[in-house]
């Protein structure tokens, strides 16, 4: 047998190697149930031994029969390469334990096994035994997308109430005086400052509206910024309306202004609503200071906008992040919000942001329980999205053809 080549063996050769090296309590399995022959003994992997449909369970069986196996492949590397498998002395280890099931039913795996080809999807492998994507479809679940907007839709629909509330009860500026603060105290306010923080944030949008048009995966980023920023928001609408602060300079025109019935405060909820909360619009609110809600937009903007677009698009990353620094700088140069109030809705959007998609792209939540049941929008919104989501873009519109040319 030892002259025969191996891609000729036949699963009798292959038993008679088994029994030969030792194994043979794995005869009837490998090469009567399963039919190996000598190419597939040469592919085998010790993925494959710990997976289905093999799954065996004796560790010190799996790693002597791999020791035996890779033996075999370095005496017939030309044969290796023949058949285009790569060979370094090493092979895909998996992780042995239970599979867990994404909720479209597909079989997951530990994200902490980086060495294991998931199952189901097809990859390439390098010859230090890692494994690289080759075709992954994403599945955008426009439904999905749907809900996400009538979510964040709903938020700001309930932020427009609470800040008509929370007008209600802002202090009396003669009984409660502005707190002290650092930078307001040292920096003296300009008054056109606030309009250039909403420019940047209108210019961040449109950056943002553009990436998210010729993005390949637009519905799935659409979903992520709306569950993100409802989320954000949602948390705002809890903060200020506990605690309210006095306004932040003597320049605001603030004190507790009464609506009325219940009619006039969602009349004055659907204006804010429709403007976008913007002094730009023509709307002007008090005491929504804890946290700076404009900060907010600007940095998830930005950070959407740096994530989902190459690391080579110096010039848009730079202008990103200057818009973004620049914009809180005027909000604070306006005397608008406390200190505090930027900070704290920078940490937080930055901290969520940065969470959602470390969840995201390791997948780190199958494998926990607790995190299902703290995150169960999270979970809902991404349970069918198998890791990071590529950068990749087209042409949204079937027309007009001149425009697909141009843009590639």
């Amino acid at each position: 047998m030892t002259q025969l080549s191996v891609r000729r063996w036949t699963p009798k050769h292959v038993a008679r190697w088994l029994k030969e090296e030792g194994f043979c309590d794995y005869v009837d399995l490998l090469c009567y149930k399963h039919r190996l022959d000598g190419t597939s003994l040469l592919a085998l992997s010790e993925y494959d031994l710990r997976s289905p449909p093999l799954e065996l369970k004796v560790l010190g069986d799996i790693k002597r029969l791999m020791v035996s196996i890779r033996k075999l492949q370095k005496q017939n590397m030309d044969v290796l390469e023949e058949l285009g498998l790569p060979f370094d002395g090493h092979s895909p280890t998996g992780s042995g334990g239970s599979l867990d099931w994404l909720c479209n039913g597909d079989p997951g795996r530990d994200c902490d096994s980086t060495d294991t080809a998931p199952v189901g999807e097809e990859y390439h492998q390098y010859t230090n035994g890692k494994y690289k994507q080759q075709t992954r479809r994403l599945d955008p679940e426009y439904w999905k997308t749907v809900l996400s907007s009538i979510y964040v839709v709903f938020v700001f629909g309930f932020t427009s109430f609470v800040m008509v509330i929370v007008h209600e009860r802002v202090p009396d500026m003669r009984t409660y005086p502005p707190l002290p603060d650092i930078f307001l105290d040292s920096v003296p306010r300009i008054p056109w400052a606030f309009a250039m923080a909403e420019a940047c944030g209108v210019i961040l949008c449109n950056i943002w509206l553009l990436v998210l048009l010729l993005h390949k995966h637009r519905s799935i980023l659409l979903r992520r910024m709306c569950s993100l920023m409802g989320t954000v928001f949602m948390l705002r609408c809890i903060t200020m309306f506990v605690t309210s602060l006095s306004v932040p300079g003597q320049h605001l025109q603030c004190s507790g202004k009464m609506y009325g019935d219940m009619w006039a405060k969602l009349q004055r909820a659907v204006a804010i609503w429709s403007g976008f909360g913007m002094t730009l619009t023509g709307v002007h609110t008090c005491g929504d200071y804890m946290f700076s809600g404009h900060t907010v937009v600007l940095t998830l903007l930005n950070f959407f906008v740096t994530e989902y677009t190459p690391r080579s698009w110096n010039f848009i990353h730079t202008l990103s992040w200057v818009l973004n620094l620049f914009g809180i700088f005027f909000i604070l140069a306006a005397h608008e919000h406390y200190s505090i109030d930027v900070f704290i809705a920078f940490y937080i959007t930055t901290r969520l942001f940065l969470y959602y998609h470390t969840l995201a792209n390791t997948r780190a939540y199958q494998q926990s329980r607790r995190a299902r049941i703290w995150f169960p929008m999270f979970s809902f919104f991404e349970c069918n999205v198998n890791g990071p989501v590529p950068n990749e873009y087209c042409w949204p519109f079937s027309r007009p053809a001149v425009m697909r040319r141009l843009i590639g």
